[in-house]
């Protein structure tokens, strides 16, 4: 691997390097952006300097993201070092931060904002990409799904790149389908689809899509005729995957299975597991060596984990739009459940959003609700037949419930309120 790199490129990733630092001595924050923003600004070229030489995948898509990087990770550890931006940082100020700071490695795995995928694949020029799922986010300012769709379409149309894609989602069907109109390579995946509603329409003819158990959300572990959709317009379909979950196992496209022992909840894990092993076959890794690496991954930038608090064992889940709450209620135990959302800018402002989610499920279990827009959620939750108690504070939760299980679902500020709260205590 050629490691050579122009002066600037060098100093730049000097500068990134020791900005970062700072801002993590200083308490600032944790420099994943603030470093790349530095080397950027002196060397506009730095992402792809630092990208050459390395074999790079790239993860993407609306939900999932950070887990799946993670996994995909360290499973391409079998095969070598691997730079990632573990942290979140998503954009391409995050991915320089995590380049610069990894040194020559020869791998990488970078987790992308699905809006800066053309860019940053033009930068990197990834051996392969891993396409998850697109549906509605940040409702004020994201794109609709169609027209995130129609730019993966049209990225792929235009370089040639091997892709791993979700075969059970329409909308990621379609536009990695024109990764063949440039020579490309698709590896599909089983990855269910629980969050249907912006996939009834075929982006292709405007057709309704059919599923042949439209009762039935697909989740990745139950195989059969329900997995399957298609046009009733045109000949948009679902594709044969060549990876799928069977239980607690990733069936190859050999038809071998690969146990997997996940420290993660949910069966939208075991999919996310599937796309890893996926992702790093294209590096020419084995499922059967790789496999045992995915238990490492125990909890992300504190999503899932686990803390103990006056006697109740607190969990937390980040769900920050409608696909990602059903997964958290999928997750989550019939226990007591916080739920708690703020309308800050990272989060979008419109929560608007809250009344596509179904919260039908929660019913029959202690809820609370907390956060900037918790009366947002009060009357959502009145729709639903749900009896809740406002409190002030998450301590308040915690005070209120009896020793054992407390679920926390959170989106994306209120996740991090409450992660800082319970890391001063501990």
């Amino acid at each position: 691997m050629s490691t050579k790199k122009p002066l600037r490129s060098k100093l730049a990733s000097t500068a990134s390097r020791s900005a970062a630092a700072l801002s993590r001595a200083t308490g600032r924050g944790d420099g994943s952006v603030i470093g790349g923003k530095i080397g950027l600004m002196i060397d506009p070229n730095l992402l792809e300097n630092l990208a050459a030489g390395r074999k790079i995948a790239l993860i993407s898509g609306t939900n999932g993201k950070t887990t799946t990087t993670r996994l995909t990770a360290a499973a391409l550890g079998v095969a070598g070092d691997v730079a990632t931006n573990s942290l979140g940082a998503n954009m391409p100020t995050g991915h320089t931060t995590a380049l610069a700071r990894a040194g020559h490695t020869p791998y990488a795995v970078l987790e992308v904002d699905e809006h800066y995928l053309p860019q940053v694949l033009t930068a990197t020029k990834p051996h392969v990409v891993a396409l998850l799922n697109l549906s509605r986010d940040q409702l004020d300012r994201a794109k609709e799904v169609a027209m995130m769709a129609d730019m993966w379409r049209t990225m792929l149309k235009s370089v040639k790149v091997r892709v791993v894609a979700n075969a059970d989602d329409p909308m990621v069907t379609w536009a990695a389908l024109a990764a063949l109109d440039s020579g490309g390579q698709i590896t599909w995946v089983a990855a269910g689809q629980r969050w249907r509603d912006d996939s009834w329409v075929c982006p292709e003819c405007g057709s309704h899509i059919e599923r042949a158990d439209a009762d039935k959300p697909i989740t990745a572990g139950e195989t059969g005729a329900s997995d399957d959709w298609w046009c009733t317009g045109c000949s948009l379909r679902r594709q044969m995957p060549d990876w799928e979950v069977d239980g607690d196992s990733v069936v190859d496209p050999t038809g071998d299975k690969h146990s997997i022992a996940l420290a993660l909840p949910g069966q939208v894990n075991r999919a996310n597991a599937a796309t890893a092993l996926a992702v790093v076959a294209q590096f020419g890794v084995r499922a059967a060596d790789a496999a045992p690496r995915l238990s490492e991954v125990k909890s992300i930038a504190g999503r899932y984990a686990q803390v103990d608090r006056d006697g109740r064992s607190i969990r937390l889940l980040l769900a920050k739009n409608p696909a990602g709450w059903l997964e958290a209620f999928e997750m989550a135990e019939d226990a007591p459940t916080l739920l708690s959302i703020n309308a800050r800018d990272p989060d979008g402002l419109d929560t608007s959003w809250l009344f596509d989610v179904d919260f039908s499920s929660l019913h029959g279990r202690t809820v609370y609700i907390t956060g900037d827009r918790a009366f947002d959620l009060a009357v959502r939750l009145e729709v639903n037949g749900i009896p809740f108690t406002h409190v002030a504070a998450f301590a308040d939760a915690v005070a209120a419930v009896p020793a054992g299980r407390l679920e926390v679902i959170a989106n994306y500020t209120a996740f991090q309120d409450i992660r800082a709260e319970l890391d001063r205590v501990n």
